[in-house]
């Protein structure tokens, strides 16, 4: 198991790919200052090949001073890398198709990859201290040229190795044999995971990556990309500290505010019910629970939600218990005896069952306030 896990941010890159999503250079900019000060490390900052507009943008972002490490995605092009040179950023990542379904996509055979990338990786080393290659659709590629690639790659020099799993067919079980026969074959390397979220399951494959060998990751917030998306940064760090007790360097307190940033400029909604960060993680409203949460908030929940900038709400509804009910009204200064409080639950159970929705605390406190009232 990896002891210190690397995350990767690909929000300005792979990000910013997801159809109708566009950052504009004040939000890249503001988007970089929180992912620094989310403790990330290294940021994919952008593809230089898509234009002049582009490199300024991402000039901009290496020039202002950020203490994470900035990466440029680039085709297997001299006109990417050179693209990428003008950027000033310090790493590039080299991105090769690996699977007969992407290569003959793009007229191009497993021995033009090997040919081309020792002459892509010749060249950028004249302009970068750090190269990368990426491995692009290595869920797909046949395992034995993918070990070829591989070991061409390192003969090479090459800094690190990113196996993309470019349409989320991976599942946990085979990301582990991915990485754990790459790992075998090739210890000590640095290998990368990157994981589209096709079918569901981007977070928990990232996360059995870094159990398996892969020394690094690459996610985005919210998990923004193309698509169902790409893995979540956020979902991965908390998962990584509850699930597996190991810690990404990521400051959980920042989380909260970074991924509403993002929901605003990509103008894409967080679900209610998305984990980390949905407005509902933390509300409950069932009797059972509630009253087991007064006593213990681990009692139905995975973490404290204080360590994600959040607390532990109980919502009044149609599956309050009369208990939970009393003990949010104390807490209002408000007050009633047992016989009141069942005749109060039946009233909020009838209430909300004919609103479809839970009750405010103002109309809780009315109709408590009109029960205590009202002669016995």
């Amino acid at each position: 198991m990896v002891l210190s896990p690397h995350i990767i941010d690909s929000t300005l890159r792979d990000g910013e790919q997801a159809p109708g999503v566009v950052f504009t250079l004040d939000e890249k900019l503001r988007i970089a200052a929180l992912l620094e000060g989310a403790g990330v490390k290294e940021v994919e900052v952008g593809t230089p090949a898509m234009g002049e507009e582009e490199q300024r943008m991402i000039h901009e972002i290496v020039r202002s001073g950020f203490h994470f490490d900035s990466l440029c995605w680039a085709r297997a092009k001299e006109c990417d890398i050179a693209a990428s040179a003008r950027t000033g950023a310090g790493r590039i990542n080299i991105s090769f198709p690996v699977s007969d379904i992407q290569l003959s996509a793009i007229g191009r055979s497993r021995a033009w990859v090997l040919k081309q990338m020792p002459l892509m990786v010749a060249l950028s080393r004249r302009f970068f201290g750090f190269v990368a290659i990426g491995a692009q659709d290595a869920s797909r590629a046949d395992r034995e040229f993918l070990f070829e690639f591989i070991a061409a790659c390192l003969a090479e020099g090459v800094d690190r190795i990113r196996l993309a799993d470019t349409v989320g067919i991976l599942n946990p079980f085979s990301v582990a044999d991915l990485f754990l026969s790459v790992t075998k074959r090739f210890p000590f390397v640095d290998f990368e995971f990157h994981g589209h979220n096709d079918l569901g399951m981007a977070t928990a494959n990232s996360v059995s990556a870094f159990l398996s060998g892969a020394q690094s990751v690459s996610a985005t917030i919210n998990g923004l990309g193309e698509r169902a998306g790409n893995a979540c940064l956020e979902e991965l760090a908390v998962a990584m500290k509850v699930s597996a007790n190991v810690s990404t360097g990521i400051n959980l307190l920042t989380i909260q505010e970074i991924c509403r940033y993002v929901a605003e400029v990509s103008f894409r909604k967080i679900h209610v019910s998305k984990p980390i960060i949905g407005e509902m993680i933390c509300r409950h409203e069932s009797g059972i629970h509630c009253r087991s949460l007064i006593e213990n908030e681990l009692s139905y929940q995975p973490f404290h939600p204080e360590e994600i900038g959040r607390s532990t709400e109980m919502i009044i509804g149609r599956h309050s218990g009369t208990a939970i009910i009393r003990h949010i009204l104390e807490k209002q200064n408000v007050y009633m005896n047992e016989k009141k409080a069942v005749h109060l639950t039946e009233q909020v159970k009838a209430m909300t069952l004919s609103t479809k929705q839970s009750l405010r605390m103002d109309e809780l406190i009315n109709l408590a306030n009109n029960l205590n009232n009202h002669e016995s």
